[in-house]
């Protein structure tokens, strides 16, 4: 296996501060957020996220330059949150994590004193944030979102905030709503609409670069 990422980490640098970027796939990255971003494509799900970003992370520690803050952005899924709408992610959780039966609570993982969901320390993690869930599959039917307890569901964040844990940086989320108002039953109910997220998750990049700029690096800053 390579022992680095499959493309060679960049550090943008937002409001000053020297931050890593990381989406799922190159479908995500419109041109709004390439006049602003370079960020390494992580790949699909939560074992390729973290792999990746663990990488990503290791490759920068080698050279002396580990992020001030990670920044995981792209789409995810929502039935509450109005299609093409944007949001800071303030909290995280793991959807695919049930030890219940052995009496552990639901989304802990056993042994590992954390609670099941995770607050964000990156700039972002207001109370203007929205929940997240983060697995492994596709929420592809609004009635199952009665079964996750969040406002949005992705596929990766949960796995890059763990990864940040180990290097001890700061994480922020930004995510669109791209689907979940109707079932999805090709792929074109997901990529169509990308496009309509571009300019919104750029704006949102934008703020995070004025929050950096005024100083602010960790929740409460």
């Amino acid at each position: 296996m390579p022992l680095h990422p499959p493309e060679p980490p960049v550090l943008d640098r937002l409001g000053g501060a020297a931050v890593l970027s990381l989406m799922a796939a190159d479908a995500e990255y419109g041109p709004a957020l390439a006049g602003r971003l370079q960020p390494v494509r992580i790949g699909v799900g939560p074992i390729e996220a973290a792999i990746n970003t663990v990488r990503a992370l290791e490759t920068l520690r080698g050279r002396g330059t580990l992020p001030e803050l990670v920044l995981s952005l792209g789409s995810a899924g929502s039935n509450t949150l109005a299609q093409a709408s944007v949001h800071p992610v303030a909290s995280v959780s793991w959807r695919d994590m049930d030890a219940s039966a052995l009496g552990f609570e639901k989304g802990c993982t056993p042994f590992l004193d954390l609670p099941a969901e995770r607050r964000l320390t990156g700039p972002l993690a207001g109370p203007s944030g929205v929940r997240l869930s983060t697995g492994a599959d596709v929420v592809g039917e609004p009635a199952d979102y009665a079964r996750i307890d969040a406002d949005m569901v992705d596929m990766e964040t949960f796995a890059i905030l763990r990864a940040c844990d180990a290097f001890d940086v700061p994480l922020s989320g930004i995510r669109a709503v791209s689907d979940g108002d109707a079932a999805l039953t090709r792929y074109g109910d997901w990529a169509d609409c990308l496009p309509l997220l571009d300019a919104g998750l750029a704006g949102r990049v934008d703020a995070l670069a004025t929050v950096l700029a005024r100083g602010g690096s960790r929740s409460g800053d």
